[in-house]
């Protein structure tokens, strides 16, 4: 007889576990489902990891160019991958033990490992490794928090060759000489400049003629360029047909093109071509549960499916792909389910950073966006080389940009390109989530020296978009 909850929460990624306990906290009985590593893709194989390795790839960066400051490192600086490796783990570890020991230590949470699968609209088994079924569970709410997996390209011969996803990539211990990269957007330029610091060759290999093709094109023009003075090769309009293990050289990799492109040599070969939601081995249609194209759940602006009672947050409901965007769901659906409130995803502000060096961070449209929604907007941009903090630290790379409603003072989007613009973009977030207008902004007084304090002077050279 399957063992019943009020509520079970399948998946622990930034949004689960909180959920899961202020569901407990609730008085409900609740049940945790986890196949793998507690805290889910952020804490294990992205966010975690990828920033702790930006940390020492930017350290190494600093050290090797120390002298533009008066400083004198002797000798050459070379990267321990293994080293960087094991900080990276023990870090991870940490996180993703005390996610666990959290849930397992919260009254009414009860925690079971395995793989969940529905069996009815609010029935659930769990079963091991082996496919054995080792639990049944029945629930009055279901919440979905799985998340996403790398996309893998269906190419001719690879099954025949070892090629890594960014999952894969952090387990290495020795430098690649040469990384070749198949993809152009946030995952694959995150890991391309980080290996570049690291001392390997990095080429990477764009379907389109640019990379960051979500953004302005001022916008990954100015990435690119910095990825490239460091070293990074960039190939556009190319894409991989074919692969093959190297005749001569044990696990490498030769990549092979139409068009009579030349073929490429690599010692390893990432695909950062695209994740895809964890959806398809949960059982859906055994619940009725409704998904998209892609693998998405659909969800209304509280975060529920079109099965009563069972809710989707976090990467697979196709709402936002960030870890932020997860916690956001739990605090939506906490709000309205336990605090008697009324939050929606409809009216989220869209945020988010790509953690190249400098970041790029955006908050809602982008110039394109404005440009085809056809309203009356004004826009100014200014180059870091004008912000005192970012000349003194001898970092001038980007530009800020912002475009604000003509009509209504609103600010419509922004966006950094620049040192510390991942933080210095909450200025724009916080007066777009008050509704305030952009004057509230232009008028307050920021402490010098900072990056931040720029923003008001950028808002003074506003002009309208032609």
């Amino acid at each position: 007889m399957a063992q019943h909850f009020d509520a079970v929460v399948i998946g622990t990624g930034q949004g689960g576990p909180p959920l899961a306990v202020r569901l407990a906290e609730s008085g409900r009985r609740t049940a945790v489902i986890e196949r793998a590593a507690f805290g889910g893709t952020c804490v294990n194989v992205g966010c975690t990891p990828t920033k702790a390795y930006v940390a020492s790839a930017r350290a190494a960066h600093v050290a090797r160019h120390a002298a533009r400051l008066g400083v004198l490192v002797s000798g050459s600086v070379n990267v321990d991958l293994s080293a960087v490796k094991a900080r990276k783990d023990k870090i991870i570890g940490q996180s993703r033990d005390g996610v666990e020991q959290w849930l397992r230590g919260t009254e009414n949470v009860t925690v079971f490992n395995g793989h969940a699968r529905f069996t009815g609209a609010h029935t659930v088994s769990v079963s091991g490794p082996d496919g054995a079924l080792l639990h049944e569970i029945s629930a009055d709410e279901i919440f979905l928090n799985t998340g996403t997996r790398a996309v893998v390209p269906r190419l001719e011969g690879i099954e025949r060759i070892r090629y890594y996803t960014n999952s894969s990539l952090l387990e290495l211990t020795e430098l690649p000489s040469r990384l070749v990269i198949v993809g152009g957007s946030y995952i694959a330029l995150e890991f391309a400049q980080v290996f570049r610091r690291f001392g390997s060759e990095v080429i990477v290999l764009v379907r389109g003629e640019r990379v960051l093709t979500r953004e302005d094109a001022d916008l990954a023009e100015s990435v690119q360029q910095v990825l490239a003075r460091e070293g990074v090769e960039f190939r556009f309009g190319v894409q991989p047909s074919r692969v093959e293990p190297h005749p001569h050289r044990e696990n490498e990799v030769c990549i092979g093109f139409e068009q009579n492109v030349p073929a490429l040599e690599a010692s390893h070969l990432l695909f950062a071509t695209g994740r895809e939601p964890n959806t398809d081995d949960l059982g859906l249609a055994a619940a009725g549960i409704e998904t998209d194209r892609h693998g998405t759940i659909p969800v209304d602006g509280q975060l529920r499916t079109n099965v009563p009672g069972v809710w989707a947050i976090g990467d697979i409901n196709g709402r936002g792909a960030f870890t932020h965007t997860s916690y956001d769901d739990y605090q939506i659906v906490a709000a309205n389910l336990l605090d008697g409130g009324a939050r929606t995803v409809d009216t989220r502000i869209m945020a988010y950073a790509v953690f190249v060096d400098p970041p790029l961070a955006r908050v809602g449209l982008s110039e394109d966006d404005v440009r085809k929604s056809g309203r009356d907007a004004l826009i100014a941009t200014m180059p870091m080389s004008r912000v005192g903090r970012a000349r003194e630290r001898g970092e001038t790379d980007g530009f800020m940009k912002v475009l604000v409603d003509a009509r209504s003072k609103q600010i419509l989007g922004a966006a950094i390109h620049g040192i510390e613009g991942d933080e210095a973009i909450h200025t724009f977030i916080d007066i777009m989530t008050a509704g305030a207008p952009y004057p509230t902004l232009q008028y307050a007084m920021h402490i010098h020296p900072t990056i931040s304090e720029l923003i008001p002077t950028l808002l003074d050279g506003l002009k309208p978009l032609k």
